[in-house]
């Protein structure tokens, strides 16, 4: 059945219209952005949003372009097509860095002119690419992602038809200056996925997933993951007579009916508010933290217990059987030295967790995610370990705690680690080498104990290193020279004569 979308009234015309948006850009600046996006009808997004996402008291975290985010859910889905609606440059880069973390999909894009943006002819283009694509045989959803300025402009895709030719269509707002990181903006989309997916859960009947039901209830699992980590939760949850269910972000869009369909949720990412927000109107209770080290596992598996009304004698049970294991784990794989952990994926205080228990001298733990109620587990038991916890933390906060703790490792983002290596200090790259890890269980907890000895024990290489190449790359050898008249004449001299 083909659902007509209804056409923009005059009202809506005159706000994706607004006054002072022709030819806005993203060097506008985020104040005029968000100021243009209010008057052109999104203040009621942007105020959800930073109630969802709250930035803190330093504005927001550096981070890539937070759509990144959306872009990725809906890469990774099957039978969805994502279309991008923004700045050229800005699609390049997104679709850039969505290829290189091996997408391998195609990305719609309609692109715009000053002309079109202010008019609402773009409208009318992303609408027409809408029922071009809406093929019922090749997908369930098209997702259609507003980025910076399409938003600032006010580009009305709450007036897209819901379905066409049976194929549901999402449109969505992620604007940098609206979402803080691309880790929430992973949740703004699974959020409305959630939402729509919910919706026609409550009208009836709807399509059962591909593979076959569990048969005990389920726990969905709320966040990015590493593969192997929804298994080691399964076997935890087997002794309890309850079974793993889907990750949310899914893969398929009926995943998301068994998502909802689920006994408790499990907040493994404590950042994805508007998910669980989802899940809390399904009447779905939320458990935070995550089964990580002994201390975590033991603590989860008895929340567990408690929200899907298991014995009390049974989760003894399970921990009893599970957590010597673990035990065992951490204490033959020992991690010695110091160590400060930052990142932006929203898995690092279950990281920082881990790495105490297996014995690290952890000082200091920067996230760019937000506190949210289902951290606070987490935080309370690292602080009471005597590991300092940021949240919203920038690249200035992580640096500083760096040359505050002097660290034997320095883990973080690529900025973190390359102001560690600066100063002589072995320094890992979080994404790669922590978080695309196993983390629960006995498989998490002795996943990185080689890798962080191995790193940490490179400090004698850095120094001799940063000794070999002292002076190189600063002051006259950088490259940059704003001022050449401070370049000594020595190395003038040296550069007109063709000397390298």
């Amino acid at each position: 059945m083909t659902l007509d979308a209804p056409n923009p009234s005059p009202n809506d015309t005159t706000r994706a219209s607004a006054p002072g948006v022709d030819g806005l850009g993203c060097h506008a600046g985020r104040e005029t952005m968000l100021a243009a996006a209010r008057e052109a009808g999104a203040g009621e997004t942007l105020a959800r949003y930073a109630k969802d996402y709250p930035a803190g008291p330093h504005d927001q975290p550096q981070s890539m372009c937070p759509a990144f985010g959306s872009l990725r859910v809906g890469l990774r889905m099957r039978r969805t097509a994502t279309v991008l609606s923004g700045s050229a440059c800005c699609v390049y880069g997104l679709t850039f860095i969505s290829h290189f973390y091996g997408a391998r999909r195609s990305v719609g894009y309609v692109p715009f002119s000053s002309e079109t943006l202010v008019t609402g002819k773009l409208f009318e283009d992303i609408r027409e690419s809408v029922f071009q694509l809406a093929d019922p045989e090749t997908y369930d959803v098209v997702v259609v992602i507003n980025l910076c300025v399409p938003t600032a402009s006010g580009v009305p895709l709450r007036l897209l038809p819901k379905e066409i030719n049976g194929v549901r269509v999402i449109g969505i707002d992620v604007p940098g200056f609206g979402v803080p990181t691309h880790a929430e903006a992973k949740d703004v989309l699974a959020g409305a996925m959630l939402n729509y997916a919910r919706k026609e859960a409550e009208q009836g009947p709807v399509q059962a997933p591909r593979t076959p039901r569990a048969t005990e209830p389920t726990i969905t699992l709320l966040g990015e993951m590493f593969p192997v980590d929804p298994i080691q939760i399964g076997g935890m949850l087997k002794p309890l007579g309850l079974a793993v269910g889907p990750v949310v972000p899914t893969r398929e869009w009926r995943e998301l009916y068994s998502a909802l369909d689920c006994c408790a949720v499990a907040a493994i990412h404590p950042h994805y508010t508007a998910s669980i927000r989802e899940f809390q109107a399904a009447g779905r209770p939320v458990i935070g933290s995550a089964p990580v080290g002994v201390d975590g596992t033991a603590a989860w598996l008895d929340e567990v217990g408690k929200v899907c009304n298991i014995e009390t004698a049974k989760v003894d049970a399970a921990k009893a059987a599970l957590l010597p294991a673990i035990r065992g784990a951490l204490d033959g794989a020992p991690i010695r030295g110091r160590i400060t952990l930052s990142g932006y994926e929203g898995s690092e205080l279950i990281a920082a967790r881990l790495l105490v228990e297996s014995g690290a001298d952890l000082r200091y733990v920067g996230t760019a995610c937000p506190r949210t109620p289902w951290s606070e587990r987490d935080r309370e038991w690292l602080e009471a370990k005597g590991v300092r916890v940021h949240f919203r933390a920038t690249l200035e906060d992580d640096v500083a705690a760096i040359d505050e703790y002097q660290p034997d490792l320095a883990i973080g983002t690529t900025p973190v680690v390359q102001a560690a290596k600066s100063r002589s200090i072995p320094g890992l790259y979080f994404t790669n080498l922590i978080s695309a890890r196993p983390l629960m269980g006995a498989a998490g907890a002795g996943s990185v104990a080689a890798t962080l000895n191995a790193a940490i024990g490179n400090k004698a290489r850095f120094e001799q290193m940063s000794e070999f190449f002292e002076g190189v790359g600063r002051g006259a050898t950088s490259g940059i020279w704003p001022d050449a008249a401070k370049i000594p004449q020595s190395e003038t001299a040296k550069r007109e004569d063709g000397a390298c």
